[in-house]
């Protein structure tokens, strides 16, 4: 069957005079638009060349850390520094020296960011390197349950290395997003402390970024953070001696000497009403080995060369380096301690100290 052909549509009919109204407010509104764009634009060079004006070393603000909470702030290495000769030389000598710890476990590092972060590989770490076990589950994927075990790590880590009483470099938070710079003095801090056999490239420093968000607006500010320093003792060994046999095989003996020494320095320091209980604690920061030196030598110890109530590690170790010079001044061999040994009290080490003081000054009044 023949389908009845359609009917054709009635032609639209235009109003052209209405429709050309329209076109023209159309374009006319766009034609706003763009202007108000523009004048948006241009104030917004303004603002940000009075923001930061002549500043040709701009910090490089990575896109992730553009989002910051209100008041929040972040510090971040400037990537380019990775490239540094000595800062990649000091990654592949923590690198090379982590893998040597760590040949039995079957644990190679590659990148102390994406390796570290999760306190697996610094589990490991400690108990190779302070021969103990630490209670914590060995693997773990979820970020609360990483952090849960890092900061059982860090905890142990920190109280290995002295930190009971001021705050490291680095925290839970820094190490598990994988800040370079706190995983970094952490690094160092470890090799310090254990003495690696290993020699750390000298005075590498890096450009830290603090990046920090008020309002709307985000800030940046750029300062150096020095990594390392010289060190003239990396990796030495002392050699074993008479105390290493008294530790070891002799703890009655070790008692008697112990008990000649606190009567030995609380005889000079109670001349400035200080007395001593504890040998390894009391000469933690210094102070009283600054003191003491002092007393022992007959000479004023300058008090602006240390610091009576020292703050924070960097200052106990100040001190106490500084009572090391005034040692070889008055013509003692340099003590085969290391400054970071007395401060993380190293009971060793300051007998050894203290003997040394003990068998030239024994006789004075």
């Amino acid at each position: 069957m023949a389908q009845s052909p359609k009917s054709p549509k009635t032609p639209t009919k235009f109003n052209y005079e209405k429709d050309d109204s329209s076109f023209w407010e159309k374009f006319s509104t766009l034609g706003r638009k763009k202007k108000i764009k523009e004048v948006q634009e241009v104030q917004q060079e303004g603002q940000y060349a009075i923001d930061s004006p002549g500043k040709p070393n701009a910090p490089e603000i990575p896109p992730e850390d553009y989002n910051l909470g209100d008041n929040e702030q972040r510090s971040i290495i400037q990537p380019q520094c990775l490239n540094q000769p000595n800062v990649r030389d000091l990654l592949q000598v923590l690198t090379d020296w982590m893998n040597d710890e760590l040949v039995e476990e079957r644990i190679i590092v590659t990148n102390i960011e994406q390796d570290l972060y999760d306190g697996q590989v610094l589990h490991k770490l400690w108990e190779k390197l302070t021969g103990n076990t630490l209670n914590v589950l060995e693997v773990t994927q979820s970020e609360e349950g990483q952090k849960q075990k890092l900061s059982v790590v860090l905890n142990a880590v920190n109280h290995t290395l002295g930190f009971h009483h001021t705050t490291p470099k680095w925290t839970v938070e820094s190490v598990h997003s994988k800040n370079v710079v706190a995983i970094l003095h952490l690094l160092v801090a470890l090799v310090r402390h254990f003495r690696a056999p290993i020699r750390l490239p000298e005075n590498v420093s890096v450009t830290v970024v603090i990046v920090k968000k008020s309002g709307s607006k985000l800030t940046a500010e750029k300062f150096e953070e020095q990594i390392t320093a010289v060190y003239e003792d990396v990796g030495m060994r002392c050699e074993r001696d008479a105390f290493d046999t008294l530790f070891d095989h002799a703890p009655e003996k070790l008692q008697v000497v112990k008990k000649s020494l606190v009567t030995f320095v609380n005889k000079h320091l109670n001349k400035l009403n200080f007395e001593v209980v504890d040998l390894g604690s009391d000469f933690r920061d210094g102070v009283y080995l600054c003191l003491l030196m002092g007393l022992l030598g007959g000479f004023f110890v300058p008090l602006h060369e240390f610091h009576l109530t020292p703050r924070d590690n960097e200052q106990m170790i100040h001190n106490v380096a500084f009572s090391f010079d005034l040692m070889q001044d008055v013509g003692l061999a340099k003590p085969k301690a290391r400054p970071e040994d007395i401060v993380n009290m190293d009971l060793k080490s300051t007998l050894r100290c203290l003997y040394n003081l003990f068998t030239k000054y024994r006789n004075i009044a």
